[in-house]
């Protein structure tokens, strides 16, 4: 994996990784109380070879530093906007994104904000409108009330976050653990709870309205979200016509299984270019 890398923003000091490959330049986003080693497989192998590949963490989470200020970049909106301003201090006018879980809500709110992007990808990271029991239309479980949401976890909670979050059948790795560990509580809380309230644009709308291609392939057996809700809304835009579930995958199809889902990913980047 190439070295770590630092810059400054207006949100934090952000750690990052990029790879050298020629092609189209592609930022990819973790995922609630993760880091950028999830994508390690994508940023080592192929992808990474082949397209110019930008990962970094979430103020907050792994080795970037705490938010400047909590309030305004814990939530989706304010994430969305440290990954556009990280994007624009590396002088790269033209993307893609690639977001999981929580990075795929930010890549949908980056369409609101810059006209930077070339095409979205997102996996395990439902549409969700505003209001009352919009949350629970799209993910299952209380995840108002889970641990996702908590500020301070026990030692079992965390345990049990690294080992849940990508999927029961997913392979498991330390750097789970050390990044549920690591990340600012506040970050889980505030993002949940705004979330929940709907502030920020409405993620649907965005979502039915992409102004760039939507490529969304999921795990048919994510634990996490309602597959057929994201299945059936009426996209405008959406890449191959259809919504890809990836059988008898779990909640992070790319860290899961690399070679089914990059081949996707490859080809998704490859329509784009």
């Amino acid at each position: 994996m190439s070295d770590l890398k630092h810059i400054d923003t207006s949100h934090a000091r952000l750690a990052y990784r990029e790879t050298d490959g020629p092609g189209q330049p592609l930022l990819m986003v973790h995922g609630n109380s993760t880091s950028h080693q999830v994508f390690r497989n994508q940023l080592d192998g192929a992808i990474g070879a082949a397209y110019r590949c930008v990962a970094f963490d979430l103020p907050g989470h792994g080795a970037s530093d705490d938010a400047c200020d909590p309030d305004t970049t814990y939530n989706v909106q304010g994430y969305a906007a440290a990954a556009v301003e990280l994007m624009q201090a590396l002088r790269i006018d033209r993307y893609a994104v690639l977001g999981w879980s929580l990075g795929g809500h930010i890549a949908l709110d980056m369409m609101a904000q810059t006209r930077a992007l070339a095409g979205v990808m997102i996996t395990g990271s439902p549409p969700i409108t505003q209001g009352k029991g919009a949350v629970s239309e799209g993910f299952a479980g209380d995840i108002e009330h889970s641990i996702a949401s908590k500020q301070i976890l026990t030692g079992e909670e965390i345990e049990a976050f690294a080992h849940n979050t990508c999927g029961p059948n997913a392979p498991y790795a330390s750097f789970l653990k050390e990044a549920v560990t690591r990340c600012d509580g506040r970050a889980r809380s505030l993002m949940i709870a705004k979330l929940a309230c709907g502030v920020g644009p409405n993620q649907q709308e965005l979502a039915l309205n992409a102004p760039v291609p939507l490529a969304i392939v999921n795990g048919s057996e994510d634990a996490f979200i309602h597959n057929d809700f994201i299945a059936r809304l009426p996209y405008r835009n959406l890449w191959d016509k259809k919504v890809h579930d990836l059988p008898g995958i779990g909640h992070a199809p790319f860290w899961e299984a690399p070679e089914t889902f990059d081949a996707y990913l490859s080809r998704f980047l490859n329509d784009i270019t």
